[in-house]
């Protein structure tokens, strides 16, 4: 990512130098070329002054032809001497046609426009890298000579052109420069985030990427992303194996007892029918908890379908808490359910909202110390059901994980019960399935409240 970097800053740079290199050498081009021809039009037209003097009779007086022939090759002469190559003075003869050895080098006698000079007009014209202008003065004999001044164009455009060359390398090595250390400062945090993921993707889930703090950009959001996966997958994977020892828990302690009876059974000691109610009532643990696993499984591929239809909540609550009569009595649990003596009505599958309150009731009533309360009652545009008991509550920090699939709670219930902890993983994601919310409140000593919020139906 460095070097596509680099390349890409360079290449930024060396097009954006080229562009504007170009344009401004096109652009002073024109403009040098432009005031060249002014200058040299003003030039010739100061100089054509000054030497008609050289030939004006009231200066020189009167001259012959051969005098005059000998101040033309005078000044041809001053200028060789001089070294004035980009000046001249002909003479237009009969024909309108100059000299053409007399010009300065370079120009061509056709680039003079001596029917405007015979008119005694100035003129000037650019021929490649050449700017000429010429101005007519009037000789003794009556002809017309020419002032012919020649200056390359682009003469100051050399050491602007080296100039900028010597810059664009300048700028292109600080580029280069500039783009290594801006790619290795934005390349560091991503090759650090990609050596992570390849580490936790290896299994080290404890790794993490060090966070400064000084910034807030996308790849300190990356880095906070990566620290929240790893995470996330750490307690995944403690979840995972709290599961598994949970679930071989809830196996293996109900097939011992199973195993046990049954042998008892063979071996004709011990009472048969109580031997054949354990058995019995372990069978249907262990039937619980497979349907609990079957639940989730489902819940969490969606593949499982409601059965929508209007359901009293209240009338559901109390079939609820009767179901549980019988083994809240024998546990010296008191199992109330309180409604205010109107219907609330819901739409919602009957058996799954009978699962979410049979799962939140056994759930209290394995926390309770002396009893469990569960009320249906209305609260604007929702019904509500909540189950309350009176336990040792849940410790805030295990609030915020209680529908955690797989999570039980550090703070272990008084009744030393095993469970899963799928039962409140599948109520919320029942509850939500049927477009309500589920939530929880405890006080450490005081006990935990379970809250079910059902829209209304219409």
């Amino acid at each position: 990512m460095t070097r596509r970097l680099v390349l890409l800053m360079v290449g930024l740079v060396v097009a954006t130098l080229v562009v504007a290199g170009l344009g401004t050498l096109v652009l002073a081009n024109v403009r040098a070329r432009a005031d060249t021809e002014t200058d040299l039009r003003r030039q010739a037209s100061v100089t054509a002054a000054n030497v008609a003097r050289f030939f004006d009779p009231d200066e020189v007086g009167d001259l012959t032809d051969e005098q005059l022939e000998q101040r033309l090759r005078n000044l041809t002469l001053l200028r060789r001497v001089v070294d004035l190559d980009g000046f001249a003075v002909v003479a237009i003869d009969g024909s309108g046609r100059v000299n053409q050895e007399q010009l300065p080098a370079g120009v061509s006698g056709d680039l003079l426009d001596t029917d405007a000079l015979l008119d005694g007009r100035t003129v000037s014209t650019n021929d490649r890298d050449l700017v000429v202008a010429a101005a007519p003065i009037e000789l003794p004999d009556g002809r017309t000579g020419v002032i012919v001044l020649a200056q390359e164009a682009n003469v100051g455009l050399g050491p602007a052109a080296r100039y900028f060359v010597v810059a664009a390398l300048a700028s292109t090595a600080i580029a280069v420069l500039a783009a290594l250390l801006v790619g290795r400062r934005v390349t560091r945090p991503i090759t650090a985030a990609s050596a992570a993921t390849n580490r936790i993707a290896a299994g080290e889930l404890s790794t993490r990427l060090a966070l400064t703090g000084r910034r807030e950009d996308e790849l300190s959001e990356l880095s906070r992303n990566v620290n929240d996966m790893a995470a996330a997958l750490e307690r995944s994977r403690s979840l995972e194996q709290q599961f598994l020892l949970s679930v071989s828990h809830d196996l293996r302690t109900p097939l011992t007892s199973i195993r046990g009876y049954a042998e008892a059974i063979g071996d004709g000691a011990g009472d048969p029918r109580r031997a054949a109610a354990v058995i019995s009532s372990e069978s249907r643990r262990l039937e619980r908890l497979v349907a609990d696993l079957l639940d989730l499984a489902k819940l969490q591929a969606s593949s499982f379908s409601l059965q929508l239809e209007r359901i009293d909540l209240v009338a559901l609550a109390e079939v609820a808490v009767q179901g549980f009569e019988p083994d809240a009595a024998e546990r010296g649990l008191v199992l109330r359910a309180l409604d205010g003596g109107t219907p609330v009505v819901v739409l919602a599958d009957h058996d799954r909202l009978g699962q979410v309150a049979a799962n939140l009731v056994e759930n209290a009533m394995k926390y309770a110390t002396t009893g469990v309360v569960v009320r249906a009652a209305q609260d604007g545009p929702w019904a509500v059901l909540t189950v309350a008991d009176d336990g040792p509550g849940i410790d805030a920090a295990d609030l915020p994980h209680v529908f955690e699939r797989l999570y039980v709670a550090r703070r272990r219930p008084v009744r030393h019960e095993s469970s899963s902890g799928l039962g409140l993983a599948i109520v919320k994601q029942l509850v939500e399935a049927m477009r309500g919310e589920v939530s929880v409140t405890s006080e450490v000593g005081r006990g935990t409240t379970f809250t079910v919020r059902l829209p209304l139906a219409a």
